[in-house]
């Protein structure tokens, strides 16, 4: 009877053991999200971190390439180990943005930068499939059950745009699907719409309502792979049930809200948006909606929370200072209303460098309030195409996080800001010298490294424990010298935040958002401070601030 009893004590106490990592993250899954204060991580899936090594080369893509233009075998498995490791979570990442994960081109092309495959996923050869550089289906949905375990919500990109460049291994798609010129010149609407984007890349015609034909060389492709039927079989319901005509935008459509239905993304990133008529994004997001409505009613114990599906848009050059108004100089385009949540935002990086911070939180504030009131911007210092990053030296990594993580919108974090991974490779020419494989021995070793990623964790994860930081109202309280001090405030969460101090001993005055006898914590120096005659006051060895109720 005492074995048995010991027998049953262990047994619970291996049952409640297991079950700790659950509960914390079911409180998790309570803390409020909405996509105007997320801050999203994005990263090239190829060069982040490696979790497979058996599908590094596939359809003889060797490592003939120009430098860091080939294949360097970062996966899907790799991202899901991250998060595993909690890497993302310390972060305080809560959305993961990755580039096209689609089956690439088979071979490879110079477009003078030296020879070029596939590697960022930007040149589709088949939208069905996912690349077996990247991983598998089964990959995918493990990253995403894994990442929405950790609340963190999953972004796919999208190209309707183009197929990827004709090689001798990739033949060009029929001219119903696409058209190989004119090239565009940029200088007006039509010129940088009904256009290639550079020579051979392929334009589809999203601008057609012709019914066209499957791609002969697709067809034959499906044959091979034994599910041509299967893929024909979908294609008919989908344009049955939407009522469509079977033009090209209306396939490439379908094809991508089905990583919706079947895995249960939460949103995607879109690609070359002004490349496309407006019309098309328009009709992307009711599919999305539909797609995820659908997505949610078959697997309601999935779900994360309320949130509709988000769509990012990158217009190339958009800035806040447009609102909602994209010129092209012969015309304006509005991308928001009945399209996308929010667009990315390529000011930010001018204005931390010519304005002050107070000036740069106002003007973000007024405009988030009044001209984009619903609606959301996405931040970035770094990225992957823009070959004028806020601090490609990476003399400024405190000052990065402090800009990009601090300013009202949504956060996006280019893969090693937070580790200030070298943005000047010798010898890659162009946008490659942006995309070299994560910094994974810096982190691990090196001391300057770990204190600047440091930095990066502290301001991350208030500001993903405080919708307020990105999503709230800003309030100027003071500012003495260089030593700013301001309030966010969304619902009922509140914080103060304090930047710039030089002396041990920190004076801030808070009473215009807590009151006196209230306990606070300052989460950058993990005390916890009271208010007094409406005032904090105490010691840390830190310039910043991050005041948040106990």
């Amino acid at each position: 009877m005492k074995n048995l009893f010991l027998v049953s004590f262990l047994f619970i106490t291996i049952i409640s053991c297991q079950e700790k990592p659950s509960e914390k993250i079911s409180e998790e899954k309570k803390k409020e999200f909405v996509w105007e204060g997320a801050n999203v991580y994005f990263l090239l899936t190829d060069r982040f971190n490696n979790g497979d090594t058996t599908n590094d080369i596939n359809f003889n893509r060797k490592d003939d390439a120009a430098v860091l233009r080939g294949f360097k075998g970062g996966d899907i498995k790799g991202i899901t180990q991250k998060i595993e490791d909690g890497y993302f979570t310390d972060l305080g990442i809560n959305a993961i943005w990755m580039t096209p994960i689609v089956e690439q081109i088979h071979g490879g092309t110079d477009e003078g930068t030296g020879l070029s495959y596939g590697y960022h996923g930007y040149w589709a050869k088949d939208w069905t499939k996912i690349d077996p550089n990247f991983g598998t289906k089964a990959d995918l949905k493990e990253l995403v059950a894994v990442a929405h375990k950790n609340g963190i919500r999953i972004l796919l990109d999208a190209v309707i745009n183009h197929t990827g460049p004709v090689t001798e291994k990739d033949a060009v798609w029929p001219s119903e699907w696409v058209r190989t010129e004119p090239q565009c010149t940029y200088d007006n609407y039509e010129n940088t719409v009904t256009c290639t984007l550079v020579k051979n890349l392929p334009d589809i015609k999203t601008e057609s309502n012709e019914n066209v034909d499957l791609p002969p060389q697709l067809v034959a492709k499906w044959k091979a792979e034994g599910r041509y039927e299967q893929e024909l079989k979908e294609l008919d319901e989908f344009f049955a049930r939407t009522g469509h005509p079977r033009a090209p935008r209306f396939y490439i459509m379908k094809w991508l809200t089905d990583y919706i239905t079947e895995f249960g993304i939460d949103g995607y990133r879109v690609d070359t948006v002004k490349h496309t008529e407006e019309y098309v994004w328009q009709e992307f997001k009711q599919e999305c909606d539909a797609a995820f409505e659908l997505y949610k009613k078959n697997n309601p114990n999935k779900v994360l929370d309320n949130n509709n599906f988000y769509l990012v848009g990158e217009v190339y050059n958009y800035a806040i200072s447009h609102g909602k108004s994209f010129p092209f100089g012969d015309k304006n385009v509005n991308y928001f209303d009945k399209a996308f949540n929010s667009l990315i935002n390529f000011e930010i990086k001018w204005n931390a460098k010519q304005m002050t911070q107070a000036a740069v939180f106002h003007k973000y504030d007024s405009i988030l309030n009044s001209n984009l009131k619903g609606y959301g911007i996405l931040n970035y210092m770094t990225s992957h195409d823009d070959g004028q990053p806020f601090d490609k030296e990476r003399n400024m990594p405190y000052q990065t996080a402090t800009m990009l993580l601090l300013t009202p919108g949504t956060s996006q974090v280019y893969y090693g800001d937070e580790s200030a991974r070298d943005l000047t490779i010798e010898g890659a020419i162009g946008d490659a010298t942006l995309r070299s494989f994560m910094n994974w021995d810096a982190i691990e070793k090196d001391a300057k490294t770990q204190n600047i990623l440091s930095h990066w964790q502290k301001l991350g994860q208030f500001r993903a424990n405080h919708m307020a930081v990105g999503a709230g109202k800003h309030k100027f309280i003071s500012q003495v010298t260089n030593e700013l001090v301001f309030s966010r405030t969304y619902k009922e969460d509140k914080v103060v935040i304090g930047l710039n101090f030089n002396n041990e001993q920190i004076i801030m005055d808070v009473s215009s958002i807590f009151k006196d006898g209230e306990k606070l914590r300052d989460a950058y120096s993990n005390q916890e401070v009271t208010v007094k005659n409406g005032e904090v006051n105490f010691s840390s060895e830190f310039d910043t601030v991050l005041l948040e109720k106990q």
